[in-house]
């Protein structure tokens, strides 16, 4: 089949799926909706309102068919929102009280079946969306590793949504061992739920691996045209033959993942393949922005003309230590938007914003960024902390500043919903263009 034929069938069923949600209108205000907890600045032509406060550790939102709300809770579960006719929340309720769920969340097109992960389990209840209650809850995955990288996403395929993908970033900032797919670790593998065991899968043993060497691919989505779109976090610490590096590398990642029905086994580099943010340390070699650079000889590499012939290159690159969560396209896939959540292992800090990356449709049909590979100027801020170099980073979620996680495209068109995890209040804001 032509690959235009496969955009305009994923297109029609992404419009079924959200062709009865209403329009809404953009609130000013909301009554009972505190102030941002912490500062925000917009970008020229944008306005930011708090739509949601007092939840607790923001990290998903998506919305079922009829235009609700589901928000991941790290640490509480899953709620459900509704909304007025003033575009306010007008009902709030507990869906899913579950103290292991952590950030995955996913529905199927129809709305009929829901998933949510914790770090070593995924799991699968029917949802009814009418009623906005859930049932018959099963194990769907379980099994993964355990480590500094806690969270796991969850993915529906929307062409072949009996296919999910799960993903599972590495155990330690050089996780050596991840190199190799059967340790189920930095790695993104598929899972036809339609074949699962009555016991759920192992993720170890069980489906087939999308793509590897990535050490953690907490966000991706589908663009209309069905390929997948992830945000790497890349390492910390780094040294390149005894010089550290680290202030500005290696960079983090935005990667074309691929098709998540025909694509397999796709090596993206990690352990041993890192990408070059500021090339200045990297100048005797001639490395650019967003090439790569061998850090340590194995899987079969021992330079970084092998890194380059042998690992998939990321499209676009963000500064180092921005620590990339979320990422989610504006309704005609013109734009990509990725929420950073700040760093620890930078002075001064980055990140605390949310960035905008210009998208275009090919002659091909296929979805591309507008900026060159080797760009350092790819995107542009939207919203952000007022001062990140101010920010501090103890923890994961403790700070002065906002933590931005959550980020998706409002099905009722108001704009683009951005969560964030800061421990003294979870919050959703709403981004629209003015």
């Amino acid at each position: 089949m032509r690959l235009s034929g496969v955009i305009a069938g994923f297109t029609a069923l992404l419009g079924a799926v959200h062709a009865e949600v209403r329009q809404l209108p953009v609130p000013t205000s909301c009554s009972g909706v505190s102030a941002l907890r912490f500062p925000g600045t917009v970008a020229s032509g944008w306005s930011v309102m708090k739509i949601a406060g007092g939840l607790r550790g923001v990290r998903t939102v998506i919305w079922d068919v009829n235009g609700a709300m589901l928000v991941s809770e790290a640490g509480k579960g899953i709620s459900v929102h509704t909304f007025g006719d003033d575009g306010c929340i007008n009902s709030t309720a507990m869906l899913i009280s579950n103290v292991q769920l952590n950030h995955g969340l996913a529905l199927t097109p129809d709305s009929t079946t829901l998933y949510a992960s914790g770090e070593r389990t995924v799991w699968s209840w029917a949802y009814d969306p009418a009623t906005r209650k859930v049932s018959g809850q099963k194990t769907a995955i379980s099994g993964m590793d355990s480590g500094i990288h806690s969270t796991r996403n969850v993915l529906v395929v929307k062409q072949q949504p009996s296919t999910i993908l799960v993903q599972v970033g590495s155990n330690q900032n050089l996780d050596m061992a991840s190199a190799q797919p059967a340790t189920g670790r930095a790695i993104i593998k598929a899972f036809d739920m339609s074949k699962a065991p009555a016991s759920g899968y192992n993720y170890k043993t069980g489906g087939e691996v999308f793509a590897y060497g990535l050490r953690n691919e907490i966000g991706f989505v589908q663009d209309p045209a069905g390929i997948v779109w992830g945000v790497e976090n890349s390492g910390d610490d780094i040294r390149v033959n005894g010089q550290d590096v680290h202030q500005d590398n290696p960079a983090e990642k935005l990667n074309n993942l691929g098709d998540p029905v025909a694509d397999r086994d796709n090596w993206f580099g990690y352990p041993t393949c890192f990408t070059v943010w500021n090339p200045q340390p990297f100048a005797s070699k001639g490395l650019k922005t967003g090439s790569h650079f061998m850090l340590a000889a194995g899987n079969g590499v021992s330079s970084d003309a092998d890194c380059v012939t042998k690992a998939k290159a990321p499209r676009l690159t963000f500064q180092a230590h921005s620590a990339p969560i979320w990422n989610t396209f504006d309704a005609n896939a013109t734009n990509m938007y990725v929420t950073l959540h700040g760093s620890w292992d930078r002075q001064p800090p980055t990140g605390f914003k949310v960035i905008e990356v210009p998208f275009t449709k090919l002659d091909s049909g296929a979805y591309d960024p507008v900026a060159a590979v080797d760009s350092m100027a790819g995107y542009k801020d939207i919203f952000s902390a007022p001062n990140p170099a101010g920010c501090t980073a103890n923890g994961l979620t403790m700070s002065n500043c906002i933590r931005l996680t959550a980020a998706g495209w409002d099905p009722a068109g108001r704009g683009l919903f951005v969560g964030s995890d800061n421990s003294a209040e979870g919050e959703i804001y709403l981004l629209s263009k003015k």
